[in-house]
């Protein structure tokens, strides 16, 4: 059975806005509404806690992210509606936040509530409006009470959006693990950098790094981009958006699947690990036992440590590294700067390739 599909905090707020006009304008209650998203999809859902007078009409919709992991999932997503003389405008209220830096979908000041769901919830309501035959407007307000606290583990911070969450969406519908969820978010990270003016980024998988960044490069990894899983897909963004460079800073668990051309390092995805930390040992003329014992090694830590035993560690972390080399400039070519530091927590830097002056140029400007 494949996963099952939600609804983005857009279409939440599409709904909400939509009932809470109906009940505005019609003065009775509305206990369940739909909308069709962008993609096409119909999604109807119970309306909660609604409730109305002659000036303004409010509730709330419950957010269904299906089988995807979302750390909004439950959450009510508010909409209030007050009637204007004309025009239809849209604000966020308790828990949804606001922009603070440009290179964002929305100008700094303004509610972090995207083009598309504002698209949605105007449409929505103006459909009502018309229905219901009235001359005037609508002023609509978004509300997530419990955004702010759920913002403390969302990438909002670090994107310049402060007391709240965003709300999102570009086709209506949640699908379960979206790789495009994660990869839009590299890309507002990199709108943002890009925005203040900064030609160089520094990338990486994750946080794995923290202490071998902060110990060992001087520098807070925080500050950097995380790319997760997609490296090709952000190198590719960068070179889009105009950077002139980017040095990537990773743990070897990852980049060492850059070696055979995996640009996309999610296990799932594939891995080659212990197949490349063979093959450029065999060619280092390791013996078999050897060979043998990191192809059955469990982490890479491991597998290094056998290296390192055998005295074999630099030689083979030579060639990785040149395979490396070879691969990015394959994907990003001659026409963007780069580097790349490879590392392990047990084991310290094992490479480095790349252009190394920007290594010293892009480390100043994270210290």
């Amino acid at each position: 059975m494949g996963m099952k599909s939600g609804y983005t905090t857009g279409t939440c707020a599409a709904i909400a806005a939509k009932a809470a006009a109906k009940m505005l304008l019609r003065q009775r209650p509305v206990v369940a509404e739909h909308i069709i998203t962008p993609s096409g999809k119909r999604i109807e859902t119970e309306i909660l806690f609604a409730r109305y007078d002659a000036l303004s009409a409010k509730c709330a919709v419950k957010k269904n992210s299906g089988d995807d992991p979302d750390i909004t999932n439950g959450v009510l997503v508010w909409a209030e509606v007050t009637k204007e003389r004309y025009g239809i405008s849209i604000d966020g209220g308790e828990g949804v936040g606001r922009v603070t830096k440009p290179g964002l979908d929305q100008p700094v000041g303004a509610a972090a509530i995207n083009s598309v769901p504002r698209i949605m919830i105007a449409e929505a309501v103006s459909g009502v409006i018309d229905e219901c035959g009235a001359e005037c407007g609508a002023r609509i307000v978004i509300s997530i009470p419990d955004g702010a606290e759920l913002a403390k583990k969302t990438f909002n911070p670090r994107l310049g959006i402060e007391g709240g969450i965003s709300v999102l969406g570009t086709s209506g519908i949640v699908e379960p693990m979206s790789a495009k969820a994660i990869t839009d978010t590299v890309a507002a990270e990199l709108n943002v950098r890009r925005a203040a003016g900064k030609d160089y980024v520094i990338i990486t998988p994750g946080n794995y790094g923290r202490d071998y960044a902060r110990s060992e490069l001087g520098i807070d990894i925080d500050a950097a981009v995380k790319c997760s899983n997609y490296i090709g897909d952000t190198m590719d963004m960068i070179a889009e958006k105009g950077f002139k460079g980017f040095v990537l800073i990773g743990h070897a668990g990852k980049l060492i699947k850059l070696a055979a051309g995996i640009m996309n390092t999610h296990s799932s995805a594939a891995d080659g690990r212990m197949e490349v930390l063979c093959a450029h040992a065999a060619l280092c003329g390791a013996p078999i036992a050897l060979l043998e014992r990191i192809e059955r090694s469990a982490a890479t830590d491991e597998a290094i440590s056998a290296l390192k035993e055998y005295g074999l560690l630099e030689p083979v972390m030579d060639r990785i590294k040149n395979r490396i080399d070879f691969y990015i400039r394959k994907r990003v070519g001659d026409s963007i700067r780069y580097a790349f530091i490879v590392f392990s927590n047990a084991h310290g830097g094992l490479c480095r390739g790349g252009d190394e002056e920007l290594i010293s140029r892009t480390m100043e400007e994270y210290r």
